[in-house]
């Protein structure tokens, strides 16, 4: 185990799978960071339960429960809890009380005042130690046996005190072990609480340096402090901190409550998009640390100097890129020496991207542009095209593979031309949650963006030439249309994206010319049944689009981007949508009904599944709740890709089986 210079802990939620914590827990051990604490975030999984895995697994590594909330856990529920804790790690326990948010406790239906709060922390201070030292306690209820704790008076197991407000400060001055500071909490209020908790232990007769301090400081990690600023506007979670903020804390760390006011008010809207533009760099910086795994290093040093003895690093996205990088932060604040991180932190404006960085970043910025997951939507209705063909007996492979090639090409042209319009229209911006950031961030230029279109769409035009000369002049017109509608979705001079035609046009294209063209290009000749297999699947590609179009209605209004969601309102957006879906079921039932189609095409009703769960997420959608159809497009993708590769499954078991 490595040996730190000064004592550094790390905070995780509790939430994602147990055996990621536990091996995070052990990095942690090996790299020499000291704690790892579990904070009791409602709605989400149980803290106390993750900390048990830790405590069980992994050695030699301090556990903080932090903070355990006696509104919600009876404190003789805590004493039992921590006793099984003590005993499976000796010594290794820490224990923190808190009242929560008074909002979560009001949810849950829970009575809440500031003055019970201190009433309920201190009584379980006094009532978890009793029990601790094995004493018998009078009962709650008259009448009643006394409380006698049935188990071993447990080791030395500290309480802190989580909390913001003065009278909670003072009571952590008179009983508590050590403070520990909230997420979110800005360097100029902290030192105010720690000076009034220190000034309440003398008063008792403490020694205020035998309280330990420590705090939660939320971090988000990347390349440049640019680009981990950016981040952070994007995560739900800062937004919802936020706006949050209390009035002194605010005003504290140097800001007006009207700001945290207007981001709240979007917050509670559901306009993420404005909530994310309403705020500026400098109220991340006061309340959390952005920024390289160095800076974040500088900063949690800043926190040190403020009086914090134990900075607990908690990253704001909770996966393994950025438990890794708080590890390497956490472990570069507990090696370097004062000086270091002095000079570590005089250098951080001049901090530059290496030429492997650029490259790299690059590279990312290209594959984010062109947006592969959405590669479905072109190669489900060529593959659909090709096994008709099969059936029909007329396959080949070379004119199949030119056909999803070409196909593709023009996709990719097609995303990267409605990337660059979107960008210079301001539709997409820093902030936008679901929109790629490839040009906002300076991955790639614009130039560059022109670029990578201008080569997807010569490589569709080069497969074009060879088609015609195999399959004759139609394919020419198949081309233009693909060519000029996937430019002109969003480029002038059409820019039908915007003018409410994105829906009827998008069907068309990537549903019945994709379907029709490629069976034409394999088989080399028109078959009425490719139209009739077009439908199902031109429909779930528009519904991709609606789900799209529905999300963000809020924000392509404020944009003035006229899309049919934009003109006719949410309600009839819902409709459209489940019509879509639906629809391309109900279409393909006939088809096969009819006999147009064979039987086996319905392989495709296995779908279903990913089908209610679209509904179902639409249904709350549509009763208000706007979460529910943050993912809609992606959902809606997902879906039209298992139905359209079981489709295309089905008809070449049928053309297997002729």
């Amino acid at each position: 185990m490595a040996e730190l210079v000064r004592r550094v802990g790390v905070g995780l939620a509790a939430r994602g799978s147990v055996s990621d914590i536990v091996e995070w827990a052990e990095r942690a051990r090996v790299a020499g960071i000291e704690s790892l604490w579990f904070h009791d975030s409602y709605f989400e999984r149980d803290a106390v339960t993750y900390a048990t895995a830790v405590a069980a697994q992994v050695s030699d590594i301090r556990v903080g429960l932090g903070a355990l909330n006696p509104f919600t856990r009876d404190p003789t529920l805590i004493a039992m809890t921590v006793s099984a804790l003590d005993e499976i790690a000796p010594e290794r326990i820490t224990l923190a009380l808190g009242t929560g948010l008074p909002f979560r406790l009001g949810q849950m239906g829970i009575p809440y005042t500031p003055d019970d709060g201190v009433t309920r922390v201190s009584d379980a201070i006094d009532k978890i130690r009793a029990l601790w030292a094995g004493e018998r306690l009078p009962s709650g209820k008259p009448g009643l046996p006394p409380l006698q704790a049935m188990f071993a008076p447990v080791h030395r197991v500290p309480i802190f005190i989580a909390a913001y407000r003065t009278p909670m400060m003072q009571l952590a001055g008179q009983k508590a072990d050590g403070y520990l500071a909230r997420p979110a909490e800005s360097i100029p209020g902290f030192k105010v609480l720690i000076r009034r908790m220190y000034k309440a232990a003398e008063v008792a007769g403490r020694d205020p340096n035998a309280i330990e301090t420590s705090g939660y400081l939320l971090s988000l990690i990347d390349k440049t402090r640019r680009e981990a600023l950016n981040r952070a506007k994007r995560e739900p979670f800062v937004i919802y901190m936020m706006s949050i903020l209390s009035d002194v804390t605010l005003k504290r760390a140097g800001f007006e409550p009207a700001l945290r006011d207007a981001i709240a008010a979007a917050w509670r809207t559901e306009e993420f998009h404005k909530a994310q533009s309403l705020i500026p760099d400098e109220l991340l910086d006061a309340f959390l640390l952005c920024g390289t795994a160095d800076e974040v290093a500088a900063r949690a040093w800043e926190y040190h100097e403020a009086g914090m003895q134990v900075p607990l690093l908690q990253p704001i996205v909770q996966d393994e890129d950025q438990v890794s990088a708080v590890l390497r932060a956490a472990v570069t604040y507990g090696r370097a020496g004062e000086v270091a991180v002095r000079a570590q932190r005089a250098g951080l404006e001049t901090q530059q991207l290496t030429t492997t960085d650029r490259a790299w970043r690059k590279l990312h910025g290209a594959y984010e542009i062109i947006r592969p997951f959405s590669f479905t939507a072109s190669v489900v209705p060529v593959c659909a095209g090709g096994a008709l063909a099969a059936i029909d007996g007329a396959f080949h492979w070379d004119y199949f593979l030119a056909a999803l090639v070409g196909g593709v090409a023009i996709h990719v042209g097609t995303n990267v031309i409605n990337e660059i319009y979107d960008v210079r229209k301001g539709i997409d911006s820093i902030t936008s949650p679901r929109a790629s950031h490839a040009i906002v961030e300076g991955k790639v230029t614009e130039r560059d963006a022109f670029g990578i279109a201008f080569l997807a769409f010569t490589v569709a035009a080069l497969i074009g030439i060879f088609l015609v000369t195999q399959r004759g002049w139609p394919v020419v017109a198949l081309g233009i249309v693909g060519l000029i509608g996937g430019y002109t979705y969003t480029a002038p001079p059409f820019e039908y994206k915007y003018k409410a035609l994105g829906l009827p046009l998008v069907f068309l294209q990537m549903g019945v010319l994709m379907v029709v063209g490629s069976h034409y290009v394999v088989a080399g000749f028109f078959d009425p049944r490719s139209v009739i297999l077009a439908i199902p699947v031109g429909l779930l590609v528009a519904a991709i689009l609606q789900g799209n179009e529905w999300r963000d209605i809020s924000e392509d209004a404020r944009m003035g981007a006229a899309t049919l969601s934009t003109r006719f309102g949410r309600k009839v957006a819902h409709y459209w949508y489940v019509g879509l879906v639906v629809g391309a079921y109900m279409a393909l039932a006939m088809a096969v009904a009819l006999a147009i189609l064979p039987a086996y095409a319905l392989l495709a009703v296995l779908s279903l599944p990913l089908l209610v769960r679209a509904l179902r997420a639409s249904e709350l959608g549509a009763s208000g709740q706007q979460r529910a159809i943050a993912m809609i497009d992606l959902e809606t993708a997902q879906l039209h890709a298992t139905f359209g590769l079981l489709l295309v499954l089905g008809l070449v078991l049928a053309a297997v089986v002729r």
